[in-house]
């Protein structure tokens, strides 16, 4: 099952249309695409089995890069395009990748990043602006690959996920030893549960570097259906896609919900929407009233889970579910569900606890064997580091976050990161940086300064310390604001009170 099965049957149906331009790719195209892609990474020569990385905008040479790695039998990474230099940088050099394909329009015409992965053999520039004679021209050397068929297991992702010391680590499944006609997990779960067949039109509106949009689009081209990729996500231009390609599956984030719900109810209700048939949210916990409201407007067709990059266990609800038992994320579908104390001891229902799976898929940390044990319990029981409780009929409720993790707009910011750098800065005596209520957004990033002289705090070193932060790290990783304190609020042993800051911040909102 992939696109070089359906290209033997329907050759000339679109496998992806790109939402704003309307350009679009045909499976057959797809599989003569894929299939040089993969001939071309072979030759390099990347061994099966090999690693490759990439960081492109939502494109049609996204899913080229992505099915010829998966064709190549090759591990493949996906790097967010919002990522600095470094960050890129320390990625493509963290995960061993011998190919490195990214947009030509990033880091200044690639530039900025041509010596901090001279490290990585073969680097391709993808698109058609100028850029550095370090960087080979990804569609000359694709036109010139054959296109002859490769036989080899199936590749997969290693995507990075960011890890509380600061830097993101890279998340290594069990082998799966798959041949490409054989369908994944997420396949099967699209499949069984979903819904995904050949007929279904599938609306991706979320950056595709990130687990989900890759790993569903993946699917919807493992069944034979048709991908509309949105370039950025746009409310209104949502609903109008929906209505235009006769949408049938979608998946979501929680802010994207609050961006739709806050249209005027005089575009609301301009568009048709009836063909949607499944509706899934994941990535951050959905507000009680937003889901209602969804649930409502849209039917009873919203799914929401529960999981993790690491793949580990999988928590599943749908709406009549959600209605019954609001606030729930769901029962387990991959794995059991386990809630443990400090000490690793199974507490009982209602008590809230670490949230454990067991049963489910094996995972580690690429590189860091001590956060791979950290997320194990002598069991064999692995977390993701969410905190919940099940009630007395096993529904599970999530009560906090990872700890010190911010989920805005669905995307995971670990603070680590920025509390790093800001300490690095000549005023700063001690920072804390955390989430605080966002609207649209659900959080916020916000740091909190001790400065070395209180004579300094003020509008003038918030935004020095704004510009330090946002030139050593991606915008999205950075505070909005800046508040101040005369002293953060530690422990003897060092260790920062940080609930005490957040509660400034959160008294009368409802944490979720």
């Amino acid at each position: 099952m992939h696109p070089g099965t359906f290209a033997a049957v329907t050759p000339d149906k679109p496998a992806v249309v790109m939402a704003a331009s309307g350009e679009q790719v045909t499976y057959g195209e797809l599989d003569v695409a894929s299939r040089r892609a993969a001939n071309l990474l072979r030759s390099l020569p990347v061994p099966e089995g090999g690693h490759v990385a990439f960081q492109l905008h939502n494109s049609l040479a996204f899913f080229e890069c992505l099915w010829g790695a998966h064709r190549a039998g090759l591990i493949y990474t996906a790097i967010s395009t919002r990522l600095t230099v470094d960050e890129t940088a320390y990625i493509a050099t963290d995960c061993g990748a011998v190919a490195l394909q990214v947009s030509a329009d990033l880091h200044g015409g690639l530039a900025e990043l041509t010596e901090a992965v001279a490290a990585v053999p073969h680097r391709f520039a993808v698109g058609s602006l100028p850029v550095p004679p370090e960087w080979a021209p990804w569609e000359e050397a694709l036109a010139a690959s054959p296109a002859d068929p490769l036989a080899s297991s199936a590749g997969n992702d290693m995507l990075y996920s960011s890890g509380t010391t600061g830097r993101p680590k890279g998340v290594e499944q069990q082998a799966s030893a798959l041949s490409l006609d054989q369908p994944d997990s997420v396949t099967l779960l699209c499949m069984a549960v979903f819904g995904f067949d050949d007929t279904i039109t599938y609306l991706s509106p979320a950056p595709l570097y990130h687990a989900a949009p890759l790993r569903f689009t993946r699917a919807v081209h493992r069944v034979g259906g048709t991908v509309v990729q949105m370039e950025h996500f746009d409310p209104e231009e949502f609903l109008a896609l929906v209505e235009r390609h006769r949408i049938t599956h979608t998946q979501m984030v929680p802010t994207m919900f609050v961006r739709l719900l806050k249209l005027p109810e005089a575009i609301r209700s301009r568009y048709d929407l009836s063909s949607l048939r499944t509706v899934v949210h994941a990535a951050a916990p959905c507000p009680g009233p937003i889901k209602q409201q969804m649930i409502e407007w849209w039917g009873p067709i919203i799914w929401e889970y529960y999981a993790g990059t690491e793949g580990n266990g999988l928590v599943l609800c749908n709406s009549t579910d959600w209605l019954a038992h609001p606030g729930t994320v769901g029962k387990p579908l991959v794995g059991e569900v386990h809630i443990v104390d400090d000490d690793g001891a199974e507490l009982p229902r209602g008590v809230t606890g670490g949230v454990f799976f067991g049963g489910g898929s094996e995972f580690r940390y690429h590189n860091d064997p001590e956060k791979t044990a950290a997320a194990h319990n002598p069991k064999g029981w692995s977390t993701i580091g969410d905190i919940g409780y099940l009630d007395e009929d096993g529904w599970l409720f999530l009560t906090d976050r990872k700890a010190d993790m911010i989920i805005s707009g669905g995307v995971n910011i670990y603070p680590q990161e920025a509390e790093n750098v800001l300490a690095l800065h000549p005023k700063v005596a001690d920072v804390a940086v955390f989430g605080v209520p966002n609207p649209e957004m659900g959080e916020e990033v916000k740091a909190v300064v001790q400065p070395v002289e209180w004579a300094d705090a003020g509008p003038e070193l918030e935004a020095e310390l704004l510009r330090f932060c946002r030139g050593r790290l991606a915008h999205y990783k950075c505070p909005r604001t800046v508040d101040f304190d005369p002293e953060l609020p530690r422990q003897a042993t060092g260790k920062l009170y940080k609930r005490l800051l957040k509660d400034r911040y959160w008294q009368g909102e409802a944490r979720i």
